[in-house]
């Protein structure tokens, strides 16, 4: 796995390390000791899919407030999705920033989104 830190602090986008051959290519999409190598301390505790039958169909707008505060990986399974992601944690340094990225299922990359981040994706079909 490749980690690129994001211009907000906590926030990671996260490339595969893919193994090809004639079956096809597999990729590791999480692993707690490269998280932790990175400074990540993040252990799934559920995982949700959703699947938009039209482009541009808006998924998201997740507003946190505590205690419901929750750090998600995302990446995206068919077509590509504008992920666009807002640190609205009020004592961050980077209060009021954001990361926009693409995902795609074809590059298999993720994001990782620490707890308290403000997020909507953008499906692209």
């Amino acid at each position: 796995m490749h980690f690129t830190q994001c211009e907000v602090a906590d926030a990671w986008v996260i490339d595969p390390a893919a193994h090809e051959d004639a079956r096809g290519r597999f990729f590791r999409a999480w692993c707690r000791d490269e998280f932790a190598a990175h400074g990540v301390d993040f252990t799934p505790l559920q995982a949700n899919m959703a699947h938009s039958v039209h482009k541009g169909t808006i998924r998201g707008l997740h507003y946190q407030v505590a205690p419901a505060l929750e750090a998600k990986l995302v990446r995206c399974t068919a077509g590509s999705i504008f992920d666009v992601v807002v640190d609205i944690r009020m004592r961050s340094p980077a209060y009021g920033r954001h990361i926009a990225t693409v995902l795609s299922a074809e590059d298999w990359n993720q994001i990782f989104i620490p707890a308290g981040f403000n997020t909507v994706a953008i499906c692209r079909p």
